[in-house]
C-alpha cells in the first residue's frame, strides 16, 4: 500500500456560543488574542481507495509540504514517526483500515473497551463554571478539569460547582504555575478540600521549583500533578506526584511516556488531541491501549463543531473507542465546507 494523494482543508472553528465571551476574555487576560481554534483538516488516500483522516494540527502549508512528501511511499514507514506531527492519525487510520484493526490494536493486542473521558473549562466566571460543569455530567461525564487564574475566585468556581453537579463529578484544579509559591497553594488547597468534589490540583507552581513539591508531599490534603518535565526521574523516585499531564508528540514519545507509566505506576492524564473530534477518538484510541493512561483530556466540546460526524457517547464517565477497523470516525464534510478558510 502506498500513499497516492492528499487532501488539506483549512478551517477556522469558532467557540460554542454559551462560552464564546467567557472564552475570549480569559483568553484576552492572558494576552492571547484569538476567538477561534484552526483545525487543519487531512485527508490521506492510498492506491486501494482508502482515506485515512486526521486534523494536521499545524498550518495548513507545513501539513501541504509534509504530506506531499509522503506521497508514494507506504504508510508503514511512519509508524510512530513523531516528526509529522498530526498527520501520524492519518498513518494510523490508513493501517488500520488495511489491516482490518482498530487503531487501538494497532499499539496493543488486548487494549480496554473503554477510557476515562474528561471535561475541561477554561478559567471562567462561576456562574459559567457551574452551567458547563452542569453541561459535563450532563452528557455523561464524571471528571472536570477546571483552569484556576488569578482573576476568578477558585474557591467562588468550587462553590458553584458543588450547587450545580452532585459530588461524583470528580474535579481538578489546573493553576498552570500561576500560584507561584508554595504558601499560597497551601491556601487555596485547603480551601478547595472542603468541597467533596474536588480531589487534585496540577501544576501550582513551575515544575522547576522541584522543592516545592517536596513540601507539598505529604502535606496537600489534595493530590498533586505536573506536566512530565525532561527529566521526570527526580519526581518519579521521590514519589512527589500522583500523575504526569502529557500533551504531544503522539508517536514514539508516548509510547515510551506510556510505558514507562505502567512500570512506575504514576500514570499519565493525557491531552494531545483536545482541538478536534477526530483526534480525540485516536487519542481515546491510544489511551486504551496502555494501562498507563487514566483520563483522557480534550477541550473540543467548547467549540461550535467538532468536525465530526459520529456522536461522542460518554455513560458515566467512560467512553469506549470505535471496535471497526482504523479509527472508526469519519469527517462531516457539510460542518467542514462551512468553515473552511
Amino acid at each position: 500500500m502506498k500513499i497516492a494523494s492528499f487532501e488539506v482543508i483549512p478551517t477556522r472553528v469558532g467557540m460554542r456560543e454559551s462560552v464564546r465571551e467567557a472564552w475570549i476574555s480569559a483568553w484576552r487576560l492572558q494576552n492571547r488574542f484569538q476567538e477561534d481554534y484552526e483545525v487543519t483538516v487531512v485527508k490521506l488516500t492510498s492506491d486501494e481507495g482508502l482515506v485515512g483522516v486526521c486534523n494536521a494540527a499545524m498550518p495548513a502549508a507545513r501539513a501541504t509540504q509534509l504530506a506531499k512528501s509522503m506521497v508514494g511511499r507506504s504508510p508503514w514507514e511512519y509508524l510512530l514517526d513523531d516528526s509529522i506531527g498530526g498527520l501520524l492519525i492519518a498513518v494510523y487510520d490508513l493501517i488500520g483500515q488495511a489491516s482490518g484493526l482498530p487503531v487501538s490494536r494497532l499499539f496493543s493486542p488486548k487494549p480496554q473497551d473503554k477510557v476515562i473521558q474528561t471535561w475541561w473549562s477554561q478559567c471562567f466566571p462561576p456562574d459559567v463554571m457551574a452551567s458547563e460543569a452542569k453541561r459535563g455530567y450532563d452528557l455523561g461525564y464524571r471528571v472536570h478539569k477546571v483552569k484556576a487564574r488569578p482573576w476568578e475566585d477558585p474557591i467562588e468556581q468550587a462553590a458553584a460547582i458543588a450547587e450545580a453537579v452532585p459530588p461524583d463529578m470528580r474535579v481538578w484544579a489546573d493553576a498552570n504555575a500561576w500560584w507561584r509559591t508554595v504558601g499560597r497553594t497551601m491556601h487555596f488547597v485547603e480551601e478547595l478540600a472542603n468541597f467533596a468534589h474536588y480531589f487534585a490540583i496540577e501544576s501550582p507552581f513551575r515544575r522547576e521549583h522541584i522543592d516545592g513539591y517536596r513540601m507539598l508531599k505529604g502535606t496537600s490534603p489534595l493530590q498533586v500533578a505536573e506536566h512530565m518535565p525532561s527529566d521526570p526521574m527526580p519526581f518519579v523516585n521521590e514519589r512527589l506526584l500522583v500523575a504526569f499531564v502529557i500533551g504531544g508528540p503522539i508517536g514514539r514519545t508516548l509510547v515510551q511516556r506510556a510505558l514507562m507509566a505502567e512500570v512506575t505506576g504514576i500514570p499519565l492524564w493525557v491531552e494531545h488531541s483536545i482541538e478536534c473530534g477526530v483526534n480525540k477518538v485516536f487519542q481515546a484510541h491510544q489511551s486504551a491501549a496502555f494501562p498507563g493512561i487514566e483520563y483522557t483530556i480534550s477541550i473540543d466540546h467548547v467549540l461550535a463543531d467538532d468536525l465530526m460526524k459520529e456522536d461522542f457517547p460518554v455513560e458515566n464517565g467512560f467512553y469506549s473507542p470505535p471496535t471497526g477497523p482504523g479509527l472508526g470516525v469519519t469527517f462531516d464534510m457539510d460542518a467542514v465546507e462551512r468553515f473552511r478558510v
